[in-house]
């Protein structure tokens, strides 16, 4: 058993483990019910419970969920209606989410599938300098999508300095032309 204050008391009878939590006001606890024998603690419950609570909160509210969020699209979309959503897309990529694009083609816009890749690579374009291609455009269906993420979101194989063979010669000497010879 251990006591209120953090101190091992030892091996002692479950009646007298009771007894001496009801003087210190507080509750008994079983915190290694499989332990041989089980750990028995003092301590105030209520109180252990409400500091989980809180801590759980704190973690909770320091944590940053990426959500998806769709913008959804037409292939006779306005261009100051796309600038408008594309202006959109973007405070979502600078908050962290991802974006899905979503463009439905209807009866005999199917014909012009080209018209949606233009409008995506467009879009890709106009988002270059804050979001990066997550999956490029797809056709589902009756559907064109695209899924952006945020640019800050580089993958660490990515931003580590590729090593240099031993024998290879180094950049600024590679990127020199040779002189030629002219006899």
């Amino acid at each position: 058993m251990i006591d209120q204050d953090e101190q091992q008391v030892g091996i002692i009878d479950t009646d007298k483990a009771r007894q001496m939590a009801m003087e210190a006001g507080m509750d008994l606890v079983e915190v290694a019910p499989n332990a041989r024998p089980p750990v028995c603690r003092i301590m105030d419950y209520g109180k252990w419970l409400y500091e989980q609570k809180k801590k759980e909160k704190v973690a909770k509210s320091h944590r940053h969920e990426v959500t998806l969020k769709e913008v959804r699209m037409r292939p006779k979309t306005d261009p100051h209606d796309m600038m408008i959503k594309v202006n959109q897309a973007r405070g979502f990529l600078a908050k962290g989410h991802k974006v899905q694009f979503t463009l439905r083609f209807r009866g005999r816009e199917m014909v012009h599938l080209d018209l949606g890749r233009d409008t995506f690579n467009a879009v890709k374009e106009q988002l270059a300098d804050i979001g990066k291609v997550e999956r490029d455009f797809k056709m589902e269906g009756r559907r064109l999508t695209m899924v952006l993420m945020p640019a800050g979101k580089i993958e660490k194989k990515d931003a580590r300095p590729q090593p240099v063979p031993a024998g290879a010669p180094a950049a600024a000497e590679a990127a020199e032309p040779a002189p030629s010879e002219q006899a």
